[in-house]
């Protein structure tokens, strides 16, 4: 089911270092086109061409949150913006998780930025009765983010780190073991891969690719699935594991 993208001027509100390279943006505006978990927005930022994607992390009656890396020219300079500024964002994009497709206990995984997402979906999931269970992956202890959010909720939450130093050693999918009735999960590729190949259980993924336009009129982000050419920024960024081909 496809959204309405909106197109409108919101105002920062909180731009705040949660580890040495991402932060959490809250933006105040009209939030009604974005309704589901997994949904995306895109930020006109000045002096740039092509606006920049992220995933929506929470969202309440007046403003949106996303939690950002600082990777390149458009987030150094969103890095550096103050309370009360003004930015131009397109709302309402993607389509998102669907909450009723899984069964009571889902395992939500996320490797770095992409547990953005999965917070709000496990607030929608906890809402519906389910039980989820965060798992949580990032390089080292640093790294770690957001982990205190997802433990406030009161689900019990995993954290894994590469080298050890923080909560189990090695990466997400040595800790898929437990019991879960359905997996969603959003991180790069080859962790998603990985999620696919150690759970046997149905699953959603939110898959990342580079976008132009990010409403489908340019083709640019096209993936090829197993029901034809989809365009992630439009038919995704949530695709149903059975959907997706992975090349070797």
């Amino acid at each position: 089911m496809h959204k309405t993208m909106k197109q409108e001027i919101f105002e920062l509100i909180e731009n705040t270092a949660l580890t040495g390279n991402v932060s959490r943006l809250r933006l105040r505006g009209d939030v009604s086109a974005i309704t589901v978990p997994g949904q995306f927005v895109q930020v006109q930022i000045e002096g740039l061409y092509l606006r920049r994607p992220f995933s929506v992390c929470d969202r309440d009656e007046n403003s949106f949150t996303v939690l950002y890396e600082n990777v390149g020219a458009g987030t150094d300079i969103l890095h550096t913006m103050a309370f009360g500024s003004k930015l131009d964002v397109l709302t309402g994009l993607g389509n998102g998780f669907d909450v009723c497709r899984c069964g009571d206990t889902p395992l939500l995984i996320g490797g770095g930025t992409g547990i953005s997402p999965l917070y709000w979906l496990a607030k929608k999931l906890l809402n519906t009765g389910k039980a989820p269970t965060a798992l949580l992956g990032f390089n080292t202890a640093d790294d770690v983010f957001y982990a205190d959010e997802f433990e406030a909720l009161g689900i019990h939450t995993i954290i894994t780190t590469a080298d050890g130093s923080r909560g189990l050693k090695g990466f997400v999918t040595e800790a898929m073991k437990l019991p879960h009735s359905c997996f969603y999960a959003c991180g790069p590729e080859e962790m998603l891969r990985a999620v696919c190949k150690a759970s046997p259980m149905p699953g959603q993924l939110s898959l990342d690719r580079r976008m132009g336009c990010g409403f489908g009129a340019c083709m640019g982000c096209t993936v090829i699935t197993r029901n034809g050419p989809m365009r992630i920024c439009k038919e995704g960024p949530v695709l149903d594991r059975e959907e997706i081909i992975w090349e070797d």
